[in-house]
């Protein structure tokens, strides 16, 4: 019984979250850093440590669109996204192409 409770408050690092969020580790010491999702300081360098259940909050949180903070803090909601800036934003269309098919500067064969 003991082994479950130790996996709720285990420790995770940044490139652990990142990995199971799917997200750069830069992205995620962002949100961390907007207070989306909590993170716990370590060490003279300042680390940043991640818990178990609170990467289960956000997760549910994103799901259900629910702030679901203990301390019962609101936050403006802002959708989680990820990938392209670019395709992300309705006002400007997906970049078009591929690195693959554009030609360089110095090659003119027509």
């Amino acid at each position: 019984m003991m082994e479950g409770n130790d996996k709720m408050h285990a420790m995770l690092t940044v490139k652990e979250v990142a990995r199971l969020l799917h997200v750069h580790p830069n992205t995620l010491r962002r949100w961390s850093k907007d207070g989306r999702i909590k993170a716990y300081r370590i060490a003279p360098r300042g680390d940043r440590r991640f818990e178990y259940r609170e990467i289960a909050r956000f997760l549910a949180e994103v799901d259900t669109g629910e702030d679901l903070r203990d301390n019962g803090e609101r936050l403006e909601h802002r959708p989680v996204t990820t990938g392209n800036k670019r395709t992300a934003r309705p006002d400007k269309p997906p970049l078009s192409g591929s690195r693959n098919t554009r030609r360089s500067k110095g090659n003119n064969d027509s």
